[in-house]
């Protein structure tokens, strides 16, 4: 029988890589919680429909990337590309939207069907903070300042640096599409395939495009900061007021967008040169409009999401799983007493393991292995004195003691 390997774009995650993981995500509920974002979850698959109507028919996600299936019961299904929607759905389903603002932190695995590289996997993991129902640009600066905050907690800071742009009102944003459109069509023939297809769908898109000969032609694109209007433009200048504020470092990135229809106003990506082509290790913005294109109020809404992966690739860290105590029967017949003295010592919060099988020098080989600061050892000497014998692995010590004495010795 051939041997069973998993599906292409994902991978199974052994205890040290999550480890690392469980740091980032451990981090990211610490920071948040400090900025009284309360966590929630969501499912991992929702009607399809939950995507489809703010992703746009038209995105890569929906068209392209999506994984979709229908159940018994013939309800068309995803499994979720992304978090914002899912959150905006349930905080409407909640009927929270007369009690605003609501701040939300998640985390989860997220599903897009994508050629897998360094740091972009199939089914990957994304941490993600939404305020809604705040309008203010304070909203967009204390989630960005979150967002920093973060990753100066994982110490990654220094290799990361913040691009932001603002897609101004739907105003501003419709007549700096028209003006993308117009200056793209005249290069039609220089643009790629991909980007002649967003041309007559999402021209703001093209910005996005990572092929050389569009870069050229995106190199003398209109600016947005050219079509704002008065609004907009306090608006972004505002929020760049209280990055400086902040003492917030961030470059004004012309090019910097979101291509879906509901987002406007701020756009803001934590990058870094370390990770090749998947620099984005955590992106957001503001999205007005979603909560009406999803059938409920017009609330405003903003937020991030943070990639996992690509996250812990940066992180340095030392994975520390050393084990406190061994327990080791002179015999197996003794394996039987050795339980509930495993069990007292867990109880006071002491990792330990009993090592079942092989003679006392493999026995000792595991505790090496394994990094185990001591050993507990029975047989019949030490059930003849009711003691234990407590070996120190470090110093190679040994005394024979009760098991409080050796609890309190641990623990101190």
């Amino acid at each position: 029988m051939e041997k069973l390997r998993t599906v292409r774009g994902v991978h199974d995650l052994l205890p040290e890589e999550l480890y690392i993981h469980n740091k980032v995500i451990n981090t990211a509920l610490e920071t948040s919680d400090n900025f009284n974002y309360s966590q929630i979850e969501i499912p991992i698959f929702e009607f399809a429909e939950v995507f489809k109507k703010p992703l746009g028919e038209s995105s890569d996600i929906v068209t392209k990337e999506n994984y979709i299936f229908k159940d018994r019961s013939n309800d068309e299904l995803m499994l979720r590309p992304e978090g914002t929607s899912g959150v905006v759905r349930a905080f409407l389903n909640a009927g929270l939207v007369h009690d605003i603002p609501q701040r939300f932190s998640y985390y989860g695995p997220m599903f897009r069907y994508e050629r897998p590289q360094k740091g972009r996997l199939r089914q990957f993991k994304q941490f993600g903070v939404e305020c809604l129902g705040l309008s203010s640009t304070m909203a967009d600066v204390e989630v960005i300042c979150l967002g920093n905050e973060f990753l100066n907690k994982l110490n990654v800071l220094e290799k990361i640096n913040l691009k932001i742009n603002t897609l101004g009102d739907f105003e501003s944003r419709n007549n700096f599409r028209n003006a993308l459109v117009n200056y793209f069509e005249d290069y039609r023939s220089s643009l790629s395939k991909e980007s002649l297809n967003r041309l007559s769908i999402n021209p703001l898109r093209i910005l996005d495009s990572k092929d050389e000969e569009d870069q050229k032609v995106i190199k003398n694109a209109p600016n947005i900061m050219e079509y704002l209007n008065v609004d907009s433009r306090i608006r972004f200048q505002n929020i760049c007021k209280g990055l400086d504020h902040l003492n917030i470092e961030y470059t004004i990135d012309k090019n910097l967008v979101r291509g879906l229809d509901y987002y406007c106003h701020t756009a803001f990506e934590f990058t870094t040169n370390e990770l090749g082509s998947q620099g984005t290790v955590l992106a957001g913005g503001r999205y007005d409009g979603l909560s009406k294109i999803l059938g409920g109020l017009d609330v405003p809404g903003v937020g991030w999401a943070a990639g996992i992966e690509r996250l812990a690739l940066l992180v340095d860290t030392e994975i520390v799983n050393k084990t406190d105590v061994v327990l080791i029967g002179q015999a197996e017949n003794f394996n039987y007493l050795l339980l509930p003295i495993m069990k007292k010592l867990v109880q006071q919060g002491i990792k330990t393991e009993i090592i079942y099988s092989g003679n006392l020098s493999k026995k000792f080989k595991r505790a090496n292995k394994i990094k185990a600061s001591y050993a507990i050892i029975l047989g019949e000497e030490e059930v003849d004195k009711k003691l234990l014998k407590f070996k120190d692995l470090t110093s190679g010590r040994e005394e024979f003691i009760d098991l409080k004495q050796i609890i309190k010795k641990i623990k101190n």
